[in-house]
Formats: C-alpha cells, structure tokens, sequence
C-alpha cells in the first residue's frame, strides 16, 4: 500500500478581508489596511497585564509611539512618522509576544516579523528596510512609550523602568490621552484615520 502524501503544515492566515496571508513569503499584495488595524486593535500590549476596563491595544500603543516620534524629533517627513506608526504592524499576525519571551525564542521568530514588516512597508510605499538612523529614532520613541507604558499602566516602578527603558526625554503628561485604554473600536478608527492621513504624500510621488 503507498504510503500517503504528508500535507505540508498550513502557513496562511486568512484575514476578514478575504486575503491569504503567507507567513514564510508575504506579500505586499495580501495586506489591507483595515485587516491591520483589526487585528492590532485586538492585540493587547503587555500580555493584558494592565490597568482599566479595556485593553491597551498594539493600535493605541503605535499611536503613542508615533505622536512620541514627532515630538521627539523636529522634522520628520510623513514617511517617517507612517514607519513609526508601522512599527509594530506584524503584531495583527503574530501577536504581541513580550520581549523576555522573544528573546527565548530567539532567530525564527525574528526572521518571520521582519519579513511581515518589509512587506508591509512595500505595501504603503516604504522601503523594505528602514535607513539605520530612521530605526534608531523609532526605537527611540518605541522605548520612551513602554516606559509610559510600564509605569502608568502595567504596575512598574519608576526604578523598574528606567533600569529597562532608560529614563524618558519628555514628559508624560503631554500624552495622557493616549495612555487612556480605548475600546476596540476607537482605537481601529484612530490607527486608520492616522495611518491614512499619512498617506497621501506617498501615493502623489509614486
């Protein structure tokens, strides 16, 4: 009797959209917006481990970053403020694993989010990889938020933070509204709004 064929195991998520996303070669073709800013609303930062009645989404935390980023840095162009609010855009696939979990993890998964990243950026008209100066400066910011994070949300102590995030430059009081959990919903519909503002610019130069 020949033996039966192994199917290979399944590497596709299918989103809301309709679209088949392929995890081991992604393309740019297969991302939507709206599946984006779904999934990243629904993904909660810090393992849920916060304060308040909501979650504090992925969604709501690259908003943070973003506004961290203009603020941060005079004159930034709207491409490099859309790679900031991207950052973290794999995350409607795979999830927000924490950091000490991925480092267990170690390469794969790694290699599988920067794949998801680069084809998103080449879906709205970013470079596949960032120039090293424009990832420093979100990296920047992605660290002052998860010190925002970490103390007003998810019980750190200031000591806690600083020895993980180092101490932030700006104040947190000028981004206590994005530090507010928001249901799902609003935070989809601010992601999109941002994200499509941000936009324009790229497609009139195309």
């Amino acid at each position: 009797m020949a033996a039966r064929k192994t199917e290979p195991p399944r590497a596709w998520q299918r989103m809301l959209s309709g679209r088949r996303l392929d995890l081991i070669d992604p393309s740019p073709l297969d991302i939507e917006l709206e599946d984006i800013a779904h999934g990243l609303s629904r993904v909660a930062r810090w393992n849920g481990q916060t304060v308040g009645d909501a979650i504090f989404s992925v969604a709501q935390h690259s908003l943070l970053v973003e506004a961290i980023m203009t603020m941060h840095y005079a004159g930034l162009s709207k491409q490099d403020r859309l790679a900031a609010l991207l950052h973290d855009a794999p995350e409607y696939v795979v999830g927000d694993m924490i950091s000490p979990f991925k480092a267990v993890i170690g390469g794969d998964y790694k290699a599988v989010e920067q794949r998801l990243l680069s084809a998103i950026h080449l879906r709205f008209g970013l470079p596949a990889t960032l120039p090293l100066p424009l990832t420093k400066q979100i990296k920047t910011a992605d660290s002052i938020a998860a010190y925002f994070e970490a103390t007003q949300l998810a019980g750190f102590t200031e000591e806690e933070a600083q020895t993980i995030f180092g101490k932030p430059a700006l104040a947190v009081n000028r981004f206590e509204k994005l530090l507010q959990p928001w249901n799902a919903n609003k935070a989809k519909t601010e992601f999109i709004d941002k994200l499509s503002g941000l936009l324009p610019v790229i497609r009139e130069a195309e």
